[in-house]
């Protein structure tokens, strides 16, 4: 006879092991993911705009965007935010911008700025003369005859690889430098290669067609042994006076030459101090608009 407690049904104990999941995330990802696509859309629409505008336009579109008018271009003065005494201040300019006039005004052209009234002339030029633009037209227009832009080169293919040109708030710069092989003076002298004198023709033939007035500054490359009496002081010096002397023989009146300077070696043009890159002459068709009197 079995036990009383064997025909009674056995208890099974049955353990569900549940795994809770890590809950809700938040939609933090999609507020970040959103602002990266809009970043994407801005980047691509800069490079959009930049390819497909042109110097002016974007020029337009800046001002636009800018917070504000008297920070562009020309600024007014001001106690407070622009640090200036006055509108007509020539003593202190705004911290943007180009304040009422040029940085070293002259006593007859002062605080006018770029589209006051001159004191002769009522057509904003002074003495009547010509223009800021009508001045930078005509340095263009001596730099692209300089490099044979508007029609056929005056040099040699050979002679236009030396020259570089710019246009700076000093005026035209045309810059003449020395390649491996083609050097514009015979090495460690002051005298001239044929090289030199055709571009020294050429400088004259179109400095002839301006009355600016012109300077000249000679650079050399420097020395890899420290000495205590450099060379390239009176080297650029001496070569500097030799240009003025080819550009004098060339038509040149005298009293157009304002300076002659030699920089020895201390504005290099390249990284590599000892570059010949570095010999070079500079003949400045200085502006005629009062900011280099």
């Amino acid at each position: 006879m079995s036990a009383s407690g064997d025909n009674a049904a056995p208890v099974i104990i049955k353990r569900k092991k549940i795994v809770k999941g890590d809950g809700h995330h938040g939609g933090a990802w999609k507020v970040a993911y959103a602002d990266f696509v809009t970043a994407m859309m801005a980047f691509f629409l800069l490079m959009w705009l930049l390819n497909a505008t042109t110097e002016k336009q974007r020029k337009g579109i800046a001002d636009y965007f800018t917070p504000t008018v008297a920070i562009n271009r020309i600024s007014g003065g001001g106690e407070d935010n622009f640090s200036g005494d006055s509108t007509f201040s020539e003593e202190r300019l705004a911290r943007n911008g180009t304040g009422a006039s040029h940085r070293h005004p002259t006593e007859a052209n002062q605080a006018r700025g770029e589209t006051g009234l001159s004191e002769a002339g009522t057509d904003g030029t002074p003495d009547g003369g010509e223009t800021g633009s009508d001045i930078e037209d005509s340095l263009k227009e001596v730099e692209e005859l300089l490099l044979g832009r508007a029609g056929e080169s005056r040099v040699s293919q050979e002679a236009n690889k030396h020259i570089l040109t710019r246009v700076t708030d000093e005026g035209l710069i045309i810059e003449l430098f020395d390649l491996e092989g083609a050097q514009l003076f015979t090495p460690e002298t002051a005298e001239a290669t044929p090289l030199l004198v055709e571009l020294a023709g050429l400088i004259g033939e179109v400095g002839a067609l301006v009355e600016n007035r012109i300077a000249v500054e000679g650079h050399a490359r420097a020395r890899p042994v420290v000495v205590a009496d450099s060379p390239v002081w009176r080297l650029s010096s001496d070569r500097a006076d030799a240009m003025r002397e080819l550009l004098e023989a060339e038509g040149i009146r005298p009293a157009r030459l304002r300076r002659v300077t030699g920089h020895a070696d201390r504005e290099p043009a390249t990284r590599n101090p000892l570059s010949i890159r570095n010999n070079r002459l500079e003949v400045i068709l200085l502006r005629s608009d009062g900011r280099n009197n």
